[in-house]
């Protein structure tokens, strides 16, 4: 489904809303309906027991969004936390400097696709893509020229140099998307985070940052945490919630927020280790990808050339958006740079004493970051589908369906008297209804005819609808119908618990 067609839906089926629509919305800002919270939840659920509950050495923690203001310091984001800004002087409109060449070398990428689109038509099942994109001459040389313009842009960004970003758009020709003009001012840096005022203290004294990042609030706590729950290194502290940059072009829906949410994991290692659990935790989150049915062909590693100033080996896991690849997790060997930093800053040791040696030694850390909205898209862009399925009278229909795997899906049963107007049928509906209810998010749907009530359930992703006819006043039995199967059996009422609860178990992905 184009990405065009998956907003729509989010909006139609209660998933996403435009923050303050009735006031024409404010810009990156949305907020989840009634199934998009569910769904979100579930995801973080699912985050939350594998990465806290399987192991016995992470803990969790839900640490302040607001933090003294010397941890910014400490941690490099005052000084640091820029990103290139550039303007176009004739449209007036703002970019991301890097943003403008990415998307000049994603124009080159795409004339690759189609090269390989063409050959394996005409190659068929004989048709080796790796081979073909090896050995083209064409390919080749356009793979050459995206490598050299991102080196040549990875190198500005880490050396700070401005002047060599604009010369590198204007030796590309990058125009402007909005007008087409080629008028650039200098390229600037511009600070993402957002400040506040602490209570009456005006000025540079009272100034708060809203966190750019959940990971410094379980820094500063390393120590809290390793003594209060007894831990030796290695261990993790796992944290979910909110944070907040000031992007200059938020855009591509929720993928890019001003505010937004991290399921984010900081383990602490011996120093040396670092590279061993780094490979480890690299295996583990894609394996956690994989597991709610993503295909490994939409997931890929991209290892970082451009460093962040605290790391020494960097990958995203990166997840085929509509839009193309785009980093969907973060893996990073952050050194020992967070806590000697806090340590220097503060005057407070942030060591571990380590009796297997005898020795104090500030751990190093790997760290496992996901952005849950974007986790939260990349699930409907897999799952949302159109397809043809044989209607109840055998002909052929189009039905929109969220192929979410049936653990995180919002609603895990719908309820469906098959008439609406009988008593006896609504009554024993409504009973199977408030039992359920109890242990499962479900749903009592009795408007209009049961094929639609279907392909409603279908478009949220309801994996299981019972449906209450004749036989069941008969034999107490009920039709359960399955979302992606479309089976349909008749499961006897003391049974309908247990047998949704198999299905849609979340102990089934971990």
């Amino acid at each position: 489904m184009d990405f065009k067609n998956l907003i729509s839906h989010c909006k139609e089926y209660g998933f996403i809303f435009q923050s303050s629509e009735i006031y024409d919305g404010l810009s990156a800002a949305y907020d989840y309906g009634p199934n998009g919270v569910e769904l979100k939840n579930n995801i973080k659920q699912y985050w939350w027991k594998s990465m806290v509950q399987m192991h016995d050495n992470i803990t969790g923690i839900d640490a302040s969004i607001f933090m003294h203001p010397k941890t910014w310091k400490a941690s490099g984001h005052v000084d640091a936390f820029n990103d290139p800004l550039i303007d176009n002087k004739d449209s007036k409109k703002r970019y991301r400097a890097d943003q403008l060449i990415e998307g000049y070398t994603e124009k080159i990428e795409n004339k690759i696709k189609k090269d390989v689109e063409k050959a394996r038509k005409r190659f068929g099942d004989s048709f080796d893509e790796k081979q073909f994109r090896e050995t083209n001459g064409r390919i080749i040389d356009r793979q050459k020229k995206i490598d050299d313009i991102l080196s040549t842009m990875n190198k500005a960004l880490t050396d700070e140099n401005m002047e060599g970003l604009r010369n590198l758009i204007v030796d590309l020709d990058i125009a402007c998307p909005e007008s087409g003009s080629r008028n650039w001012t200098e390229v600037r840096q511009f600070n993402l985070m957002f400040s506040t005022q602490l209570g009456n203290i005006a000025g540079e004294e009272g100034k708060l940052y809203l966190r750019p990042e959940t990971a410094q609030g379980i820094f500063v706590n390393f120590l809290n945490v390793q003594k209060s729950m007894r831990q030796k290194v290695p261990f993790g502290i796992a944290q979910i919630g909110k944070a907040f940059r000031n992007e200059i072009v938020a855009r591509q829906f929720i993928f890019r927020m001003r505010e937004f949410e991290q399921m984010e994991m900081q383990f602490f290692v011996k120093p040396g280790t670092q590279h061993e659990w780094y490979n480890y935790w690299k295996e583990t989150r894609l394996k956690w990808h994989k597991a709610l049915g993503t295909p490994e062909s939409k997931l890929r590693f991209h290892d970082h050339e451009n460093l962040a100033h605290y790391a020494d080996a960097a990958v995203d896991i990166e997840f085929e958006f509509p839009f193309g690849f785009r980093e969907l997790e973060g893996i990073h060997s952050r050194t020992d740079f967070d806590l000697m930093a806090h340590q220097q800053l503060s005057g407070k040791k942030l060591q571990y004493f380590d009796p297997s040696i005898n020795e104090n030694y500030v751990p190093y850390v790997v760290e496992t970051s996901i952005g849950c909205d974007r986790m939260f898209l990349a699930q409907i862009a897999n799952n949302l589908v159109e397809e043809v399925v044989p209607d109840a009278d055998g002909k052929d229909s189009t039905r929109v369906v969220m192929k979410l795997h049936p653990s995180i899906a919002p609603v895990k049963v719908a309820v469906l008297p098959l008439v609406k107007n009988k008593e006896e049928f609504t009554n024993a509906a409504k009973d199977i209804f408030g039992q359920l209810k109890k242990s499962f998010n479900c749903q009592y749907d009795e408007k209009d005819g049961i094929g639609r009530r279907y392909r409603r359930q279908d478009a949220i992703g309801t994996p299981y609808c019972v449906t209450i006819d004749g036989t069941t006043l008969e034999d107490g039995t009920v039709t359960l119908r399955e979302r992606d199967s479309l089976n349909q059996n008749r499961v006897n009422i003391a049974d309908l618990k247990s047998k949704v609860f198999a299905g849609t178990d979340m102990g089934n992905l971990i």
